[in-house]
């Protein structure tokens, strides 16, 4: 039976409000209205600073009428309203067409000097002022919320003018003192509801109770309130999450997975004495670590993270052969058909002519041919495929197996936990092992992928060339793009290649694989692969050089022909999009030229200057950007130039980015839900609620004696996440 939190605010507030809610902030259920909590607080009599507002974005702001009046407009019909408001130092000016009861004083609740109250909407620059147009407003006097007399209560007067205002995020058809109205009749709606946290974690933990922490981070009577009401929320949102993932950890260890343990003289020890190289420190204790879970009865659940180009596919590989011994095939699921195509290659190589035969690695991919696609089907369907490489297809209900008895995901960001799910569920509980070019910092780890196990490699193998990175600032210094291009021309010139990134297709065609496309609000032209390639080709510096372009917009045998060719030596310099960022490896490629470099997230840079320096030869990174100084963008891009140390990058990436970039959106579980909680900010909580949940769920693992808890996690879940527990 719903609870009070799963009432849907039709029923609570009625059909206006609610679908003014649903469409404009997608808050559906009282659960949900009342966790849309505070951006900020503001007191009455606290003045916002006018001179410091951003311009071209919305704000809330308190502050004083000074003077209003109208007057008829010079070149069209009408009147023009303006109402200058300040805080004491800085001043504003609200603008009105043709609404001359807004500063008529005879009017209820008319903007007059002396008032103070709450405006709100978007700032911008006019004949040098700064301005709201038509602005919405709540006074703070005139309108049912006076002051007590000063001379009667003082003291009643003083905590009128302290009491905090929660400011919520709104929108343009809701303003925030209509969310907070909203918010006090859902409140009501809720009064009674039980504590999902037990007793003794929150006593442990120090917290209040759940109702009450509502009540006070929405209806705060002193700062006080709001501050203590945050901790418990936060506690409260990792503890839900944690729980969560620990308990998805904990039913997968009941399933029975088969031991895959290699032999002495099998197929992994016939590899392993081709090798012409000897394996790192690091590889081979992740290596340790990945066989004793093969060889265990529980499935393996297990993420592998590491710099680009460390190896982690070798490592991986190595795991399929131990997995082949025993008959099992292996799945690697990449995001974009170059990079299986890639993937395949490489394995076909490094396993050599005989070991490849006998595994006969196949590739599943959507643009196959129907011949191709059922010889395909049937070596998987027989177990002759032992190592199957393929996109999104793999997850396609005609894809079956014999018997799958590991899967691996590459580049993890680019999959939902239930796509994951979908492969598994394919075998009879087969191993999982998730790879990351990306280091994730730890309080990540806990909160993306906190159901599992956690391997690194750190190191890069000996012989990889040093890259050098440099910031081309176009902003400063427009004309150094001619050195770009004459910089290029040299590289290929040396019988080099490399590869001139962009963010987008076209003017109109943004590339689909740019999931970490940051600032695509940004006014100033995006570089397109179109216009670069015209541009490329004109270029003295370039002139009789082989320029191809090679996009996600391709179909998949154009992308393979490209990237062949590429491989080969056909093409001097590739222009792409992001469809190079992860494994496309070619040894002759020295340099990358990364335009609008701004654009993209520093993991995302470090990531796509791996492409270059990979046989044995310095590599070149030139990141071009017209961002000044002082922005956001130039600074993600000076990060990436001050080094080449990932984990460093991977920390400053999470200080940089928003916080649901860091999490991903295409990431299960509660963690899409996390309101307050800060991964930046909050390991500490994050590690204290991890505890309390594991020592929960070792008394309790199916949570029987907390049905209160379990029906928030099932509510601060997703459907991904739900539908994992419920198949479990």
């Amino acid at each position: 039976m719903p609870g009070p939190l799963d009432q849907k605010l039709t029923g609570v507030l009625g059909d206006r409000t609610a679908k003014v809610l649903g469409k404009a902030l997608d808050l559906h259920t009282v659960g949900d209205l009342v966790t849309h909590y505070p951006r900020r607080y503001q007191k009455r009599g606290e003045l916002s600073r006018l001179d410091a507002l951003p311009l071209e974005t919305d704000v809330t702001i308190v502050a004083d009428v000074l003077r209003a009046g109208s007057r008829s407009m010079m070149n069209r019909r009408g009147t023009r309203q303006e109402v200058l408001i300040s805080d004491g130092s800085g001043t504003l000016t609200l603008v009105f067409f043709n609404q001359p009861f807004r500063v008529d004083a005879s009017k209820a609740g008319a903007l007059k000097p002396g008032v103070r109250g709450m405006f709100s909407g978007r700032v911008r620059f006019y004949k040098g002022m700064r301005e709201l147009t038509h602005p919405r407003y709540e006074l703070f006097d005139g309108s049912g919320d006076e002051p007590p007399d000063p001379e009667v209560d003082p003291e009643g007067a003083r905590a009128w003018h302290e009491v905090p205002i929660p400011i919520y995020p709104a929108s343009g058809s809701i303003d925030t003192w209509n969310i907070r109205k909203a918010v006090g009749i859902a409140l009501d709606a809720i009064a009674g509801i039980e504590d999902p946290m037990p007793l003794e974690v929150c006593r442990t933990a120090r917290l209040m109770g759940y109702e009450p922490a509502l009540r006070r981070i929405h209806q705060p009577k002193h700062d006080a309130d709001w501050m203590q009401a945050k901790r418990t929320l936060r506690f409260h949102e990792a503890f839900l999450l944690q729980t969560a993932l620990l308990q998805r950890r904990a039913i997968r260890a009941m399933f029975a997975a088969t031991p895959r343990t290699p032999q002495p003289d099998g197929l992994l020890a016939r590899f392993d004495t081709t090798l012409p190289f000897e394996l790192t420190e690091d590889q081979r204790l992740v290596g340790t670590e990945i066989a004793e879970d093969l060889a265990g009865e529980a499935p393996m659940h297990r993420l592998l993270q590491g710099e680009v180009a460390s190896g982690k596919t070798l490592v991986a590989l190595r795991a399929m052969l131990a997995v082949a011994e025993s008959g099992g095939q292996s799945a690697l699921l990449a995001p974009t058909e170059v990079l299986a195509a890639q993937h395949l290659r490489s394995i076909v190589a490094t396993l050599g002519p005989d070991l490849a035969a006998e595994l006969m690695p196949t590739l599943v991919t959507g643009q196959l041919s129907a011949a191709e696609r059922r010889r395909a089907a049937l070596r998987l369907v027989t177990g002759q495929a032992r190592i199957v490489v393929g996109t999104h297809a793999l997850l396609s209900e005609s894809t079956e197996f014999y018997d799958l008895g590991l899967v691996v995901v590459d580049e993890q960001h680019r999959f939902g936990v239930e796509q994951r799910e979908v492969l598994r569920r394919k075998g009879s509980a087969p191993h999982t092992l998730v790879m990351t070019a990306t280091p994730i910092p730890r309080t990540v780890a806990m909160t993306v992928f906190g159901d599992l196990e956690t391997s690194t490699i750190r190191h890069l193998p000996k012989g990889r060339a040093p890259i050098e990175t440099h910031v081309v600032p176009l902003a400063e210094k427009p004309h150094w793009i001619a050195n770009v291009w004459r910089r290029a021309g040299e590289e290929v010139a040396l019988g080099r290649q490399g590869y001139v990134l962009c963010p987008a297709i076209g003017a109109d065609e943004p590339e689909d694989a740019d999931d970490d496309l940051l600032d695509v609000d940004d006014a100033r032209p995006m570089s397109t692969v179109t216009a670069t390639l015209k541009d490329l080709r004109a270029q003295p510096a370039l002139a009789g050089r082989r320029i191809e372009a090679l996009t996600g917009r391709m179909t998949g045998e154009e992308k393979d022909r490209v990237m062949r060719a590429f491989a080969a030596g056909e093409i001097d310099v590739l222009v792409a999009t992001t469809v190079v960022e992860v494994g496309v490896d070619v040894a002759n490629a020295t340099f990358m030229i990364v335009l609008d470099a701004d654009r993209f997230g520093v993991s995302q840079l470090h990531q796509l200057r791996g492409r270059v320096g990979r046989g044995g030869l310095p590599g070149l990174c030139l990141l071009v950007t017209t961002a000044p100084e002082g922005v956001l963008g130039h600074e993600r891009v000076t990060t990436v130039a001050g080094t080449t140390d990932g984990f460093a990058l991977a920390q400053a990436d999470l200080e940089l980015r928003r916080e649901g970039d860091v999490l991903g959106a295409s990431q299960s579980g509660a963690r899409s839900q996390l309101k307050l909680l800060r991964v930046t900010r909050d390991g500490d909580i994050i590690q204290d609620a991890r505890d309390a949940a594991a020592g929960l769920l070792e008394a309790d693992p199916s949570l029987e004696g907390y049905p209160v808890l379990r029906a928030a996690i099932e509510r601060s879940s997703d459907e991904d996440a739900r539908a994992f527990l419920d198949k479990s």
